[in-house]
């Protein structure tokens, strides 16, 4: 009879790629909050692999410089920045002013779960 093996969930977040995602991001729009949630994520920081999921990458970003530009226009802006290719998934992207932020913190559970828990990718 065979045995069971634990079989990792996700590999480990590739942070060089994050660390350039930021970088395309804050040479547009100076970030003052930059943070990672997502199911990837929470694998990362130990989360129990029996759970729902929900998106693999969930990337919340607030800036001053998002004041005046469509919230369609800087999350396709902001999202095409992203390379799928090297973190293994597409992200949902979020974009919001300080003001913004303080609202959908309250309103959305993904970006008040992002915001609380995820990993802060300007420190990172």
């Amino acid at each position: 009879m065979g045995q069971n093996a634990l079989v990792p969930v996700a590999e480990a977040l590739n942070e060089r790629e994050l660390s350039r995602y930021v970088s395309r991001v804050s040479d547009r729009w100076p970030l003052s909050l930059a943070m990672l949630g997502g199911a990837r994520a929470d694998d990362a920081l130990g989360a129990a692999p029996q759970r729902e999921r929900g998106p693999e990458y969930v990337v919340l970003l607030v800036s001053e410089r998002f004041d005046g530009v469509p919230w369609l226009e800087r999350v396709y802006q902001c999202g095409a920045l992203w390379d799928a290719a090297e973190m293994g998934d597409h992200a949902d992207v979020h974009c919001y002013t300080p003001l913004e932020f303080e609202r959908k913190r309250e309103s959305l559970p993904i970006v008040r779960h992002t915001a609380d828990e995820g990993v802060d990718l300007l420190t990172a």
